[in-house]
């Protein structure tokens, strides 16, 4: 298993660039001290861009280890293509930041928006009338395609990222979605979990379709409180239904060595989802969680 380890704003709860807890030089300087050798990039423009982005990160000895970007797939055409607009963005961005080795170039991630009614009540068990019916999927997978293709004309291999409370949330409608394009996964533990997969079986069942991995800790009871309170995804996320490493309930000893029977190269960005920064926790309690997040790693060899 050839891989470097990142971090993400995500973690310190920051979701855009006006309500950061941190400057950016100041969380870089956190991850560079814990032992990472890259980050996610937030919230565009959080880090800065062009020069000023690839100063940062050389200042940090970190590299780019790619970001979310969510669009509007099989509805509007006109937002589809107001979308694309903001992904080439995103790709001028990414294709702006040296890279020293191909395997570990920055990573687009694609997914969906929130679904207003989705977001409302996250992860398994889902409402079926809520889900994409059987006559949309083949525009849905289609623009998701067409983004897919948009990110390799610009050298870069896009991974698709499911997640709670957006039309991509299960392992059913994931499987759906690969069946459908020839895009990679973006495999993120917490979110598979809480969606009620197991994330060991499916690196199994995906192994090289995997070419990025985002590593949560995830605690079941904890998002079935906050649902059963009428909770929406940000009070499963404010009660703990994302945890630091080895706290909630999956075995990330079974994950890891998962990912080494199939041989995963890439990234392995650790995420800590935080509250949005004016209802977060404190800062000291998240450093503590991301310190714990990287002595787990160590004690596993990383």
């Amino acid at each position: 298993m050839h891989v470097r380890l990142a971090n993400a704003p995500v973690s310190y709860g920051i979701y855009s660039p006006e309500n950061a807890p941190l400057p950016p030089d100041e969380l870089l300087g956190t991850f560079q001290e814990q032992g990472y050798r890259g980050t996610d990039s937030g919230p565009l423009g959080y880090l800065g861009e062009g020069e000023a982005l690839t100063r940062r990160l050389a200042r940090h000895g970190l590299s780019l280890a790619g970001g979310w970007a969510d669009l509007r797939y099989g509805g509007d055409p006109d937002a589809f293509a107001a979308d694309l607009r903001s992904l080439d963005h995103t790709l001028d961005v990414f294709t702006a930041v040296p890279v020293d080795d191909k395997l570990f170039a920055p990573r687009p991630t694609l997914a969906c928006p929130a679904d207003p009614e989705r977001f409302a009540a996250p992860g398994a068990p889902v409402d079926p009338g809520l889900q994409l019916a059987e006559g949309e999927w083949e525009a849905f997978a289609a623009d998701v395609q067409r983004a897919a293709d948009r990110c390799r004309e610009r050298g870069l291999e896009p991974v698709f990222h499911h997640h709670l409370g957006t039309a991509v949330e299960t392992p059913e409608e994931t499987r759906r979605l690969l069946s459908l394009t020839d895009i990679s996964l973006c495999l993120d533990t917490g979110h598979w979990w809480l969606a009620g997969g197991d994330p060991v079986a499916a690196v199994a069942e995906f192994g090289p379709r995997i070419r990025q991995v985002h590593l949560k800790d995830a605690d079941r009871a904890a998002h079935a409180r906050a649902r059963n309170a009428g909770g929406d995804l940000w009070r499963v996320v404010a009660e703990g239904g994302f945890r630091a490493l080895g706290e909630g309930d999956l075995d990330f000893a079974a994950v890891l060595a998962a990912l080494r029977d199939a041989e995963y190269t890439g990234w392995l960005v650790v995420e800590q989802d935080a509250p949005p920064a004016p209802c977060g926790r404190d800062l000291d309690r998240i450093t503590a969680d991301q310190r714990a997040n990287r002595e787990l790693l160590r004690e596993k060899g990383l």
